[in-house]
């Protein structure tokens, strides 16, 4: 008999919501989505700074989690789960979202740790790989705006690290021309280098990997600016096989486009234009560091790992 589950994840560039009817748990479960919603609200705006959320990025957040709450009550959800990654890590006063955003949702968001959220994130991504003819072991990826998890496994993680790199970080660190100086690009591709010397050391194993699996916002507008689609198709990026190649392309173009031409760019959301590069800059390095010919996209992620979870419990 299948349940009616919610779950909400609070990152640092935007808010996701799944609604589903799961049958099962875990890895062996069948999930068959209901609604699906992501809205880019831009928590993580200034946290690097000053480690604090901002007022107007606590409000846009809330507007969203108002409205998810709403859509999860409406569709008859019997149990929800929301939780928070890196903006929410990051900051001291994170009880200024937590608290309204219990009054909305119904459940107050869990604070995930780094590795927390790798272990969802696999879960969720790697359950209907083999559908697809993907090789084991796997290494799923996930570049979100203030943070990057890495997890290695075939049914099970057998090494995961969540390092400080993500779309909005990389910007708001380094990127700040417009359209970024090269300079700015190298300082900031060097750095995640660095990082993945981390990756590296938490995980020796990493390069036994047959398969990369990429997931989040910026792994899918890849896949959608290399396709030139002009609205969301879920269908045509969900298990897309995305080349070195191709990301190098997409990562020399936009960079060296201004902000107002990015934007013209097929597959581009319009607030995702400003952070973009940051992104792009962290999947091109993990390619070339790691020696991959390609990412396979996957639509499938936390969300996805959390109602299986959910379903566990």
């Amino acid at each position: 008999m299948s349940r009616r589950l919610g779950a909400v994840d609070i990152g640092t560039n935007s808010v996701r919501l799944l609604v589903a009817d799961v049958e099962g748990a875990g890895a062996d479960a069948t999930v068959t989505t209901i609604d699906r919603r992501m809205t880019i609200t831009r928590l993580g705006q200034g946290v690097d700074g000053d480690r604090r959320l901002h007022p107007d990025a606590i409000a846009r957040t809330l507007a969203v989690l108002d409205q998810y709450g709403a859509a999860a009550r409406d569709l008859g959800v019997e149990a929800m789960r929301a939780t928070a990654t890196s903006a929410a890590r990051d900051s001291s006063n994170r009880d200024a979202l937590f608290d309204p955003a219990a009054a909305a949702l119904g459940v107050r968001p869990e604070l995930l740790s780094g590795e927390e959220e790798a272990r969802l994130s696999f879960l969720g991504a790697t359950a209907s790989l083999a559908s697809v003819g993907a090789a084991p072991p796997y290494l799923v990826v996930d570049i979100g705006g203030g943070s990057t998890e890495f997890v290695l496994g075939t049914d099970a993680p057998v090494g995961l690290i969540s390092i400080d790199v993500g779309c909005v970080r990389v910007t708001e660190q380094f990127l700040h021309s417009d359209p970024p100086a090269p300079e700015e690009l190298s300082t900031a591709v060097t750095m995640v280098r660095d990082h993945l010397t981390d990756v590296e050391r938490a995980i020796p194993e990493l390069r036994e990997a047959r398969t990369l699996v990429g997931l989040a916002g910026t792994v899918s507008a890849v896949a959608a600016v290399e396709q030139g689609l002009r609205e969301y198709d879920r269908d045509r990026i969900h298990h897309f096989r995305l080349t070195k190649a191709a990301v190098e392309d997409v990562f020399r173009t936009l960079a060296t486009e201004s902000a107002a031409d990015r934007r013209h760019n097929p597959g581009l959301e319009a607030d995702r234009v400003d952070v973009i590069v940051g992104g792009v800059a962290v999947l091109a390095t993990v390619l070339r560091t790691f020696g991959f010919d390609e990412v396979l996209v996957s639509e499938e992620d936390i969300l996805d790992g959390l109602v299986r979870d959910l379903a566990a419990s």
